[in-house]
């Protein structure tokens, strides 16, 4: 069984490169054939690799094609792979409204297009904001007379994912009639541009003390941006994250990060343990549905992030994913894509490498 992951990211990014660790051991623990290419933060990249793939030899072709869809390239991604008769799975995002109406449904027009399995990024945006105002209004309590501001800074305008962490993160908003969001921002998932956008904010509604960002690199943008103007993080501003890298996990124990909710990075290897079992006779569609939604965050606690800090310092053992697969326990009825199942997994291959 051979696989390509078409990666939007850029090689040396985090949260792509946790993504890639995660798909890696999910490839060698399932015997799957795995080819990783980088679209170095291209959206057009992921068109020309799709491509790419679809012009060689019959014989090299990969089995599956697994995309991202980042930047409304599923429609190119999907076509291609159509006309090259690759069958193409996408995780991390789905279908937008705008493109249903061309796209169709999995299997339907599309006969190679499988299916899709995508994080409830609107839970990940609502987790984060929610928690974000707890502690906030705990810190900094509000009175009628004066709300708690907040300024938000969104991953993009188009990525599907980005768009329901936005949304997630104004349901929380609505539900607390004491904050008032200011203004929300799009970073483009880069600490350069939350670095130059925060202290522009922050002098625009001085009065500011929540600080929700989209991802992890933006958090710290948004945190040098916040110091450069003298505001201490933890002090005079809270600030929220998604994604459990390395970096914001050590930051959330340190409190230069007040929440962090993480989880969706292991989609891609989700992906897989979903595309081995269809290729072994388990298909997805039968018990699951063809696109799949599936809550992968959660909200990190210390204990939570003293485990993932404990499997980082053992070397990152190689997660067994054959326990995930239906096809290799037939008691399985529903996947279980959470992270605290994964983390249950990886303590498991800490003790097997004897790093505890």
């Amino acid at each position: 069984m051979h696989v390509v992951f078409i990666s939007p990211g850029k090689s040396n990014e985090p949260f792509w490169m946790d993504a890639i660790e995660g798909l890696q051991h999910a490839a060698t623990s399932l015997g799957v054939e795995l080819e990783v290419l980088h679209a170095e933060r291209d959206h057009l990249a992921q068109l020309s690799l799709a491509r790419d793939v679809s012009r060689r030899p019959s014989g090299q072709r990969p089995d599956y094609l697994l995309v991202s869809a980042e930047k409304q390239v599923l429609p190119g991604q999907l076509q291609i792979a159509e006309q090259a008769g690759i069958r193409v799975f996408a995780a991390y995002n789905g279908v937008l409204e705008s493109e249903r109406e061309m796209l169709g449904y999995p299997r339907d027009r599309l006969k190679h297009w499988l299916g899709s399995l995508v994080p409830d990024a609107e839970e990940a945006g609502y987790l984060s904001a929610r928690s974000l105002i707890l502690q906030g209004l705990q810190q900094f309590p509000a009175s009628r007379s004066q709300r708690l501001e907040m300024v938000a800074i969104s991953g993009d305008r188009s990525t599907d994912s980005s768009r329901r962490r936005t949304r997630g993160m104004h349901r929380a908003v609505a539900e607390f009639t004491e904050v008032r969001l200011r203004q929300n921002v799009y970073g483009e998932w880069r600490r350069d541009n939350a670095r130059y956008q925060t202290p522009i904010l922050l002098e625009r509604y001085p009065q500011t003390r929540l600080v929700w960002t989209g991802n992890d690199l933006m958090a710290y943008g948004a945190i040098e941006g916040a110091r450069s103007l003298g505001r201490t993080v933890g002090r005079d501003l809270v600030v929220s994250t998604v994604n459990m890298t390395e970096q914001a996990t050590r930051a959330l124990l340190d409190g230069e990060v007040q929440v962090v909710v993480g989880g969706h990075h292991l989609a891609a290897a989700w992906a897989l343990v979903v595309l081995y079992d269809y290729e072994n006779g388990v298909d997805f569609a039968d018990s699951e549905g063809l696109e799949m939604e599936k809550s992968m965050f959660a909200l990190f606690d210390r204990s939570m992030a003293e485990d993932y800090l404990g499997y980082l310092a053992a070397g990152r053992p190689a997660v067994n994913y054959r326990r995930f697969s239906k096809v290799l326990n037939p008691a399985v009825k529903s996947y279980d894509f959470s992270i605290r199942g994964w983390l249950a997994a990886a303590n498991e291959a800490v003790l097997d490498s004897g790093g505890r």
